[in-house]
């Protein structure tokens, strides 16, 4: 891609990588920078050893900046769309509600999710990862594998770490269903698959 510092390059056990060789203009600005790095996590023992191999690989890379993202359980089916009315007031109104209870939904959801982000971050300082480098964020669309790619392009990463385990008795951010989309569909970074 034409940077100094190629992330991709580097690789070990349990980690692949896939670096796009063409950048996708209507995709990608040209502000992503290798340095800029998306790590989407969930509370599971393999984002857990993820975040450990990420810190540890980059604590000592200077201008490195991680963003830890983690997406939202889906919105509850009643709050995707009101049931419609042919009253233009009374539609108004619905869509008015529906759009207040879905905020609400996202900031409760959020509050009780947030603390995945918090114990991520406290996991990567651990590693001697400059805290002051990490952003927390907080993803919720519909789709698991849409919301990282949305939010790839729109900050301009230039890698993406995603891990790769079944579902469990938990709730789990990434099946194989979701990973394997993101290396079919996500282009114009490099994409780590850890696990």
């Amino acid at each position: 891609m034409g940077t100094a510092f190629d992330f991709a390059s580097s690789t070990s056990s349990g980690c692949s990588t896939r670096q796009d060789t063409h950048q996708d203009a209507q995709t990608f600005s040209s502000h992503t920078s290798a340095k800029n790095i998306l790590i989407a996590v969930d509370d599971s023992d393999e984002s857990a050893r993820a975040l450990h191999y990420v810190g540890v690989l980059l604590r000592d890379i200077q201008d490195v900046n991680v963003t830890l993202f983690h997406v939202l359980n889906p919105m509850p089916r009643e709050l995707m769309e009101h049931g419609g009315s042919e009253n233009p007031e009374t539609e108004h109104h619905l869509g008015e509600q529906l759009r207040k209870d879905q905020e609400e939904w996202i900031r409760t959801e959020g509050a009780i999710e947030y603390p995945i982000l918090v114990t991520a971050k406290e996991r990567l300082g651990l590693t001697g990862f400059p805290l002051d480098h990490v952003t927390l964020k907080l993803g919720h669309e519909r789709d698991i594998a849409d919301s990282i790619m949305d939010e790839a392009r729109a900050g301009g990463y230039g890698t993406v770490v995603v891990t790769r385990h079944g579902p469990t008795g938990t709730k789990r951010l990434f099946s194989s269903r979701i990973t394997d989309r993101l290396v079919r569909d996500l282009s114009g970074v490099a994409l780590w698959v850890l696990g």
